[in-house]
């Protein structure tokens, strides 16, 4: 029985993960990365373009990075408490960052398993920061790649971006596979597209049979150390994000402790992450997010702007399932993402636009039986764990879209508009009015604002 005050805890939970060794093939293009955990070993595999800058040392640090940050996935199998970091020596500030990529990033994870983390051992032999570095700064009219996943934020962050920079696509996908709600609006872009494969070791795929335990990692984070890796083979000058203001704020807390399912979306990691790069040598490129200071209620507006996309995007949960048989090729109309995007696209785009959005399926602010989804959006149950907007958003977007004259009839929205103006807490109009400005800090250089 777990002690008063304590988490309880599973089982099995394994020894040590070790970080056993990474190595990259120039004429093939791809980054090998080997780990272990009590004996059972696993490679992950990503590939890239082959070229000639696979070899110099920027190249190897960026890959160095995914192989720090991609290790996540495999020690979550069993969460031990001890990671070995074996050949591989860190700096302090290193140290630092992945203890806390391990704690915060899969503070979801260790919340839905019942697991208290932050016992974590990291073992590793130090190394010695090279001096003299300083954080990049990417001055504009350079060479931009951003991370596309089809949804508003990147659609939006692509258009501000393709202003200041010559810019392309990143996308990453699992060997000969690719998701059609990302590749539709790729294509509306027109801009070319660079391309990873991840392909991460198949025993992953077989949790339940291995007694593995599973839930969410910090893919954002992954992701962005291999966006920096393509950036240096690509002579791309920055990696531009699209990472809103709100993916800072918690899910939930619990014990004291925050809960972030968007941890490696947030201005922690951001910041955190731009450090590491200052330290990892010339040529890495410039890090940062374009809507860091901006709310998802600024990009729903911008977004809605941008008639050109509103027929391809799909923000759906559905459509991003890795069982091709099970992905959607149109909006489910019910998901948690589902029902956030429609709140947040509600005071801008008409009611006849959304409906032809979420066709075949019904426009989810028309649909009574998700009222309980919507309340939670809205604070009034628990927030789900996805990316979607903070509570003081969700709010500003009903107030705002009820008194709309096509929305006079939509008695779910009106209902929910009712709910909110009678909280102490609700958002004043001058309050919502000004989630359309920006919200705190950011890191994007001049070349970019």
């Amino acid at each position: 029985m777990a002690l008063p005050g304590t988490l309880p805890q599973p089982l099995h939970r394994g020894r040590v993960f070790r970080y056993e060794s990474f190595a990259t093939d120039a004429e093939r293009g791809l980054l090998t990365c080997h780990y272990s955990l009590d004996g059972r070993h696993f490679t992950e595999r990503i590939k890239l373009e082959p070229g000639p800058r696979w070899p110099t040392e920027a190249a190897q640090a960026a890959a160095r990075l995914v192989f720090l940050l991609a290790g996540v996935s495999y020690y979550k199998t069993a969460a031990p408490g001890v990671i070995d970091l074996g050949p591989s020596a860190l700096t302090d500030a290193e140290l630092a960052f992945l203890r806390e990529f391990y704690l915060q990033g899969l503070g979801e994870f260790a919340y839905r398993n019942h697991l208290d983390l932050t016992p974590l051992r990291i073992e590793a032999r130090r190394a010695q920061a090279a001096p003299g570095q300083k954080e990049p700064t990417a001055q504009g009219q350079g060479r931009a790649l951003v991370p596309f996943g089809g949804g508003i934020d990147s659609i939006v962050v692509t258009e501000r971006v393709r202003q200041r920079a010559e810019a392309a696509l990143f996308v990453v996908s699992r060997p000969a596979d690719r998701f059609d709600a990302i590749e539709a609006p790729a294509a509306v872009t027109g801009l070319p597209v660079v391309r990873a494969e991840r392909e991460i070791d198949p025993q992953l795929l077989r949790s339940a049979e291995f007694g593995f335990l599973n839930g969410h990692v910090p893919v954002t984070g992954i992701l962005s150390a291999i966006a920096v890796l393509a950036a240096v083979l690509n002579n791309n000058d920055a990696v531009v994000m699209s990472n809103e203001w709100s993916a800072s704020i918690p899910t939930l807390e619990d014990h004291g402790r925050p809960v972030n399912h968007q941890f490696s979306k947030s201005e922690t990691f951001e910041a955190a992450f731009r450090g590491v790069l200052a330290q990892a040598g010339p040529g890495m490129p410039d890090y940062f997010s374009w809507l860091r200071d901006r709310t998802e209620l600024w990009v729903g507006q911008q977004f809605a702007a941008l008639p050109q996309y509103h027929g391809s995007f799909r923000s759906c949960n559905k459509a991003f399932y890795a069982d091709r048989a099970r992905r959607y090729d149109r909006w489910c109309g019910q998901c948690d993402k589902c029902c956030f995007i429609d709140l947040i696209l509600a005071p801008f785009l008409p009611l006849e636009a959304l409906r032809r959005i979420f066709a075949p399926s019904a426009e989810p602010l028309e649909d009574p039986s998700l009222a309980a989804k919507f309340r939670a959006l809205l604070g009034a149950g628990a927030k789900p764990f996805e990316c979607v907007g903070e509570v003081s958003e969700c709010r500003a977007a009903v107030l705002l879209a009820a008194p709309r004259e096509d929305r006079a009839g939509t008695r779910l929205l009106q209902g929910l508009a009712l709910e909110v103006a009678r909280w102490p807490d609700a958002p004043s109009e001058a309050e919502a009015h000004a989630m359309l400005r920006p919200v705190g800090q950011n890191f994007i250089p001049a070349g970019y604002r």
